[in-house]
């Protein structure tokens, strides 16, 4: 989607500034990474945008090390943690200059996205003592609780540290990463099509979302349009996947506040639409179908899809109605979790959990891609910012999915699914889509041999996992679970 990005090139020092100037603007950052030109060439691109406007990109390659934008603009801060571990630039300045994704006693041998790091040679690690905040308090009185990193269930690794009085949290640090897989790295050397199956496999319940996003910015490299038929089927395809994966959180978060009727009523739903999923592509989760121009083959979903959605729709309703209801399950989601709006924009909450608080924002209409910008997308807002407005908005959105997979089946044309698709040497491209959880990205680079350079994938995931503890800080344990269960987040999405 070359066409709508406009690219200002900067010099480190003029970064500061830059960035007071875009957020004025009422600019929004959506990532930063960093990428290698050449062996000896570091560049760092920072990606910007507006509702229906062009994604702006900065371009800086710097000689030293860089300002840190995280005191101007938060949502930052991570990114630029992020570079610092695997690419070795510093900020300077950072708020926080602690590790993010390698581990306290990690000694690599180069920073390992440097060109020469040997391959297949595990980075070493040595004893040392974790990053710790301090909290001041009466001494005895506040107690550390570390929580994790394996958890029950078959819960994601992650490590929790609470400092609480009692059943009070007055501060709750996450580390994440612990599985970190280094997706990124692994695109390198691929070439597009079937790098397909990598990006399917950075979050399983995101794998159609994380395949869209990366095929389109394969078709921005390549200058390819899908034809319409494939569009439209991939909106398709896209709702049903924001709809297995909402029923899915309405039945986990009954799990949370121990409503085990609803709980598997909920994930009973999800289970329908699932075989759905299978019925349609022969995956439960959508894999296998999308392609770099379009889709792998072609689909026949209208004989038998729209009476499959006119059954369930009832019964999805009547079970919302009956959770909107249950004033048990209620007590414990309103004034639980609330995230205000300040905070939401400055750290970079994104999908339910932005709209859950009043941030009107949806890729889908904002930044349309696939057939969507032919559509009227509703938006669905909640003001409260609680666990509350969280789920309010994801039982409106599974209606508006719905709507939508009625009007992609009606207008559905006939004709082709793929294009030819094959991005030039040199090319690259920016992609993107509207996940059942937030906006996600990818950025492609494509290398002097026709493979990929560099991939980079910004999930929504990583967005709201830095939001998230702004939750937590002044609630209390009983709360915690029901919590982090109404942000619907993934650990494999964000550590990656």
């Amino acid at each position: 989607m070359m066409a709508t990005e406009e690219r200002v090139l900067l010099r480190p020092a003029e970064l500061p500034q830059a960035m007071r100037r875009a957020l004025a603007a009422g600019e929004r950052l959506r990532m930063l990474y960093a990428w290698r030109p050449d062996p000896d060439t570091l560049e760092l691109r920072y990606v910007l945008s507006r509702p229906l406007s062009a994604f702006t990109i900065w371009h800086c390659r710097p000689d030293g090390p860089v300002p840190s934008l995280a005191a101007i603009c938060p949502a930052i801060g991570w990114y630029e943690r992020e570079i610092t571990d695997l690419f070795g630039l510093e900020f300077g300045g950072h708020p926080e200059p602690h590790r993010l994704v390698l581990r306290e006693g990690a000694k690599p041998l180069l920073p390992p996205f440097d060109p020469d790091y040997p391959a297949e040679t595990p980075i070493p690690v040595d004893q040392a003592r974790r990053f710790i905040p301090e909290i001041a308090g009466a001494a005895g009185d506040v107690q550390e609780l570390p929580f994790g990193p394996i958890r029950a269930d078959v819960v994601e690794s992650a490590e929790f540290l609470f400092y609480y009085i009692g059943e009070a949290i007055l501060h709750y640090h996450p580390r994440l990463f612990f599985k970190h897989r280094g997706m990124e790295k692994r695109f390198e050397g691929l070439r597009p099509p079937p790098a397909v199956v990598v990006a399917e496999r950075v979050s399983g319940v995101g794998s159609l979302s994380h395949a869209l996003a990366y095929c389109q910015a394969v078709e921005a490299a390549a200058g390819c349009t899908p034809p319409p038929r494939a569009c439209w089927l991939r909106v398709l395809l896209a709702e049903l996947e924001r709809l297995y994966n909402h029923l899915h959180y309405l039945g986990h978060l009954c799990h949370t506040t121990t409503l085990k009727v609803g709980e598997a009523e909920g994930k009973l739903l999800e289970e329908r639409v699932k075989q759905w999923n299978a019925r349609l592509t022969g995956s439960r989760f959508l894999r296998g179908i999308l392609t770099p121009g379009g889709l792998r083959r072609d689909l026949a979903p209208q004989s038998w899809l729209a009476g499959e959605i006119e059954r369930l729709q009832p019964e999805i309703e009547a079970y919302t109605r009956r959770l909107d209801a249950t004033d048990s399950h209620l007590d414990r989601l309103i004034t639980t979790g609330v995230l205000d709006p300040q905070t939401a924009r400055d750290q970079g909450a994104t999908g339910p959990v932005e709209r859950g608080c009043g941030q009107d924002r949806d890729l889908r209409r904002d930044h349309p891609y696939a057939a969507y910008g032919a559509m009227t997308v509703a938006v669905p807002v909640e003001k409260a910012g609680d666990a509350y407005a969280r789920f309010r908005v994801r039982i409106a959105e599974i209606g508006v999915s719905l709507d939508l997979l009625r009007e992609a089946l009606r207008r559905l044309p006939e004709g082709p699914v793929r294009a030819h698709c094959l991005p030039p040497p040199g090319s690259e491209g920016l992609g993107w889509s509207e996940s059942p959880r937030g906006s996600l990205f990818y950025a492609v680079h494509i290398g002097a041999d026709g493979r990929l350079a560099r991939v980079k994938i910004k999930s929504p995931s990583f967005s709201n996992w830095r939001v998230f503890p702004y939750t937590v800080h002044q609630t209390n344990m009983m709360d915690y679970a029901i919590n982090e269960a109404s942000f619907g987040l993934t650990i494999a999405g964000c550590d990656r």
